[in-house]
């Protein structure tokens, strides 16, 4: 028996800019509670790197392979990673995460996520460096400049897909479209304002976060508004 978290509820994989795709699955925090997370695929000729991973169906694999070969998994939250495992296990990728990410037991990464390296073609690491654990942010130059969050920079424009209890439990803690969460914060400490500050210094327009919906333009107008509502 397969020792991998099970694959949760998900939708398609959408193509949402060419050669960038995203799919939102489920994640089950407890036996009532469930709110949706996205992965983020991105299409370099024939080969695929995914982000934020989240496990997919049989019928969703297939629709996956049908796009490529899997050759990279990045893990960029602190808080993510439930199903980097069963990725390894299948396509054996080269494993990006930052350099103390923690991991399943038995699993490493191959490979470190430093600020302002480039892991591949067109691709930036901007680390949240002022933070109590470590999470880091993608910039694709491509599309205007795509920003791909984890934890740190949400979206919500819907709840759709969560658990009854899931909505109310988002809508209590206040999310909403651009978004920088709560309990991200306090996890990360108030000094990570500084990092946005720097964030906000970067060339991108468009958003593919972890939790919400894609954002194709005016990503960055929204964090400076996300800034003000967190940190005042």
């Amino acid at each position: 028996m397969s020792s991998f978290a099970p694959a949760q509820p998900h939708g398609p994989l959408v193509e949402v800019f060419p050669d960038v795709f995203q799919v939102t699955g489920t994640f089950r925090m407890n036996a009532a509670v469930a709110i949706t997370r996205n992965m983020t695929v991105l299409r370099f000729g024939t080969e695929l790197a995914l982000i934020n991973s989240v496990r997919l169906d049989d019928a969703g694999l297939a629709a996956l392979d049908a796009l490529g070969t899997v050759k990279h998994l990045f893990k960029i939250g602190a808080f993510h990673g439930i199903d980097d495992a069963f990725y390894v296990d299948r396509y054996h990728p080269i494993f990006w995460a930052t350099p103390h990410a923690e991991h399943a037991p038995g699993l490493t990464h191959d490979r470190a996520l430093d600020h302002g390296a480039s892991p591949l073609p067109d691709v930036t690491v901007f680390a949240f460096r002022r933070g109590k654990r470590e999470e880091v942010a993608l910039l694709l130059a491509r599309h205007g400049g795509l920003l791909i969050s984890c934890d740190a920079y949400q979206n919500w424009t819907t709840f759709a897909g969560a658990s009854l209890l899931g909505k109310v439990a988002l809508t209590a803690m206040g999310f909403g479209p651009t978004h920088i969460g709560g309990p991200w914060t306090k996890a990360m400490g108030p000094e990570v304002r500084a990092d946005f500050a720097d964030l906000l210094q970067l060339p991108f327009d468009g958003l593919l976060p972890a939790h919400g919906t894609p954002l194709r333009t005016g990503a960055k107008a929204g964090l400076e508004v996300a800034i003000r509502k967190r940190f005042g």
